[in-house]
């Protein structure tokens, strides 16, 4: 399989569908303070660290994928591994009308939090639920487990957030919840992906006994700012942004 959008998918769903949520420059973006902590790179494999600087704070954790080289003047790279990307290659999952599942708002953030506090599935915000749907499992109004759609781009959707609170481990609710987002993607045109860890062997069988396949496999890093930004850098006035959230053309920077 060659997919080139998932070569660099971070930069094309922050350049792209996600524009209006996310924050930089023609050369690097990140989503906005309150979702995931992610940054894309026009060019991935030679980041511009200096055009991102300004939208950071110092200390602040950021995930970054692509890129290998050394740690940039002013940046620090707090953890460096890599990571599998596994694309849907299958017929759709029969329906699953057993499963118990409500879609996941705004009012649930502070269930998600905190589910993700004690799972800790990878990068997630409070606003994270604005990308796309969320499906949970309540057991006696609490959150037990969860999945739900982060990163797009083309017809790619990415499934992402999928955790089981550990008492619950071993019922099969992580994987129903995937089947489902897979179903509803396939149903849209869409193509389902997923990120796991090179040390998360497990969840990998799990995922290809389901129907993905392993389509990459990438660096990814934390890093975070350390330096002060230089003097007068700052984001541009979001005011100017036009209302499709594309970048204005005399700013050079993005919403």
């Amino acid at each position: 399989m060659t997919h080139r959008l998932l070569d660099n998918i971070a930069w094309h769903a922050l350049s792209g569908p996600h524009a209006r949520h996310s924050r930089g420059t023609d050369e690097a973006r990140r989503y906005a303070p309150g979702f995931s902590p992610i940054v894309g790179f026009a060019d991935a494999e030679r980041p511009d660290f200096a055009a991102l600087a300004p939208y950071c704070e110092p200390g602040e954790h950021l995930y970054c994928g692509g890129w290998s080289g050394p740690g940039p003047p002013g940046w620090r790279v707090d953890t460096d591994s890599t990571m599998h990307q596994l694309v849907w290659d299958a017929a759709a999952p029969a329906a699953d009308d057993g499963l118990a599942a409500i879609r996941l708002g705004a009012e649930r953030v502070p269930q998600l939090l905190e589910l993700v506090s004690l799972t800790q599935p990878g990068p997630f915000g409070a606003r994270s639920v604005e990308l796309g749907q969320y499906f949970g499992v309540l057991d006696e109004g609490r959150l037990v487990a969860m999945a739900g759609e982060r990163m797009a781009a083309g017809a790619f959707t990415e499934i992402s957030a999928v955790c089981t609170h550990p008492d619950f481990q071993g019922r099969g609710y992580a994987r129903r919840l995937v089947a489902k987002l897979v179903r509803f993607e396939l149903q849209r045109n869409q193509t389902p992906f997923l990120h796991v860890m090179h040390d998360n062997g497990h969840a990998r069988r799990i995922y290809e006994r389901m129907g993905f396949r392993h389509y990459n496999e990438l660096p990814v890093r934390v890093v975070s700012r350390r330096d002060v930004p230089p003097k007068g850098a700052r984001p541009r006035d979001e005011s100017r942004d036009d209302a499709a959230g594309r970048r204005a053309p005399s700013s050079g920077v993005g919403p």
